[in-house]
């Protein structure tokens, strides 16, 4: 078996099988003539036009660690945008790198199933004070011991500026030297994998970031100009390059990286008018040339849709494993908070109730109407998937960033509330999420952080802004004055995670809950959720908040969750089956139907197959 990966690619600099040439390609339809510039004085080759828009080159000339760029007719120098490094910042050459360079020491990882995954979605700059992929290193040990299966790395891809969320990355096939480069986050891959780690990867495939993105001179095709996103220009997926770029940087980021999944952003503004969806052929295309180890392929969309992730006749996955589950999300935190504006407005009557239903079925709206989509109907039945198909979470990095002050929940709920919610979380059929220091109880801020300047920054920052002036709070200017500037570098430092409160008596605690529910969800449930089917949860709700849910897991077992997130004692609307996994408070799961539930309570119990 090799020990060195690489993929390769239509577009970019590929080294030749055989030879020491590259070879360099780019599609650039809008011009009509190209050059490879390279060396340390510019030297200069022609590129030849071949079909539908490419020039390509090849030569001997430009060595791994050389700079390149390409030349347009206007005499722009621009990156290769599916160059894998750069040299400097999104605006100069980009790097020739090999990518049979590095030695794999994990080249035998087959990954993990799903159903052991317990994700722990982190920001590589914020994490650790170093903010690189070899500060992440050196905290694995930590995350591999509370219980973490797999870790999920924000957008890492070349962005402008060196702080940043990711999410407007130009360069979607380098990641950010600011971070460490190629090197540093394979090695990152490999010490996780020599540790049981999986490794996960958010990417950006529906738009561009503002900031060094070249595509728009040479490949105006690029873009459907008849729409566009939320964050800027939509993609015409329909064209073949285009088409080719993605598929090629999802396996790209598989197979040389070795990441063990990919979660894809914002799918509902991914809109392709192929006879097969992009988001088709991505998965078509990862399932075909990736069969020898586990890979999971995760969305995210607020339109509560299942045909992606449907499983076939046997229970397997076809495309997509799972999908981010927003509802969630919501029910748990107007329970915890009684925030009722935004989105919340959908949650903010029987959030308890909706939360039940969301455990036992996965969505809350299945097709429902709902008044912040102006009532509008949203979602599509989901009782029929598997409880694995859905990441469940209570904090997440939108859910904390995207708020004016960045709160997390452990600011805005009492410990007993968090606590309650993080066994609910943790114990159910679901795959868990936790964001970086969710696990001792972090209180630090995770802010929305950029590192533009100039006109740009101004309108991001007043663009934020606006976006606040619908809530109550932030009517009056002198108030949306006071949300904290993206571009200031003291958001991103107060983003950063205080490792030391994990070493005081409530980070202590916390995480001690924290790994005692990972250490019941891996010892007793996720060895029974292999095979677990659609149709698998039922759910009870009584007086008050309590409610009552039931799972059949896959070897017959029956998992029981009893729960009361409110403040005033309720009766138990079921009766606890089997073994007690967990109890908030001892003996609440021992009397049955009407039992008394004490405020903010938890029990799980379990009955083997008969």
């Amino acid at each position: 078996m090799t020990d060195r990966f690489a993929c390769h690619r239509s577009w970019g600099a590929e080294p030749l099988d055989g030879a020491s040439d590259t070879r360099f390609r780019l599609w650039a339809p809008g011009v009509d003539e190209l050059r490879l510039v390279f060396g340390n004085r510019g030297e200069e080759l022609p590129m030849d036009r071949v079909d539908d828009g490419w020039f390509e080159t090849a030569t001997g000339r430009v060595a791994p660690g050389d700079a390149y760029a390409f030349r347009l007719p206007n005499g722009t120098a621009v990156p290769d945008p599916a160059a894998r490094a750069q040299r400097d910042d999104v605006h100069g050459a980009s790097l020739l790198v090999d990518p049979r360079a590095y030695a794999w020491r994990t080249a035998s990882w087959q990954g993990r199933p799903w159903e052991e995954a317990v994700i722990y979605e982190l920001h590589t700059g914020a994490f650790t004070a170093q903010g690189t992929f070899g500060g992440i290193e050196g905290r694995l040990d930590h995350l591999a011991e509370t219980g973490i299966t797999a870790i999920e790395l924000m957008p890492v891809a070349q962005f402008g500026g060196n702080r940043g969320w990711g999410y407007d990355g130009v360069l979607l096939y380098a990641p950010h030297r600011a971070y460490g480069g190629p090197d540093g986050l394979k090695a990152l891959v490999d010490e996780a994998h020599a540790r049981g780690l999986m490794v996960l990867l958010d990417v950006v495939y529906n738009h561009f970031g503002p900031d060094g993105n070249y595509l728009h001179l040479y490949a105006p095709e690029f873009f459907d100009k008849a729409r566009q996103t939320p964050w800027g220009a939509a993609i015409a997926y329909d064209r073949p390059a285009v088409r080719a770029f993605f598929v090629e940087n999802a396996l790209y980021w598989l197979e040389e990286y070795r990441f063990d999944g990919l979660r894809l952003d914002a799918i509902n503004e991914i809109r392709d008018p192929s006879p097969e969806h992009i988001l088709e052929t991505i998965a078509a295309t990862v399932r075909a040339r990736i069969a020898d180890r586990h890979i999971h392929l995760t969305t995210e969309d607020d339109r509560n849709i299942t045909r992606l992730h449907e499983r076939d006749a046997n229970g397997a996955v076809r495309a997509y494993t799972a999908e981010w589950n927003d509802d969630f999300h919501h029910a748990a935190h107007v329970i915890a908070t009684g925030e009722a504006e935004g989105y919340y407005i959908d949650y903010a009557e029987g959030a308890a109730a909706g939360l039940a239903r969301g455990l036992a079925e996965g969505f809350i709206f299945q097709g429902e109407v709902s008044e912040f989509w102006g009532d509008a109907p949203r979602g599509a039945p989901s009782a029929h998937m598997p409880p694995p198909s859905f990441v469940s979470f209570i904090q997440n990095h939108d859910q904390i960033g995207n708020r004016a002050f960045n709160e997390r929940l452990t600011d805005l709920a009492p410990a007993r509330v968090v606590e309650a919610l993080t066994a609910i979380l943790l114990l159910a059929p679901h795959i868990p999420l936790l964001f970086m220091g969710e696990e001792w109880g972090e209180t630090a801020a995770f802010g929305f952080f950029t590192d533009f300047h100039g006109e740009l920054a101004d309108a991001v920052r007043e663009g934020r802004r606006r976006e606040f002036r619908r809530f109550a709070r932030f009517a009056d200017e002198a108030n949306r004055e006071r949300i904290p500037d993206p571009n200031a570098e003291s958001t991103f430092l107060a983003s950063r995670l205080d490792w030391r409160r994990m070493d005081e008596p409530a980070g202590r605690e916390r995480h001690a809950l924290v790994a005692r529910l990972l250490r019941i969800r891996r010892e007793e449930i996720v060895p029974r959720l292999r095979g677990i089917a659609g149709h698998a949860g039922k759910a009870e709700t009584g007086a008050g908040r309590a409610f009552g849910v039931r799972w059949r897991l896959g070897d017959g077992a029956t998992l029981t969750m009893l729960a009361n997130p409110g403040d005033d004692p309720c009766k138990a609307p079921m009766t606890a089956r089997g073994r007690v996994l967990y109890e908030s408070t001892p003996g609440i799961a021992a009397d049955g139907t009407g039992a008394e539930l004490p405020a903010w309570s938890v029990a799980v119990s379990l009955a083997d197959a008969a």
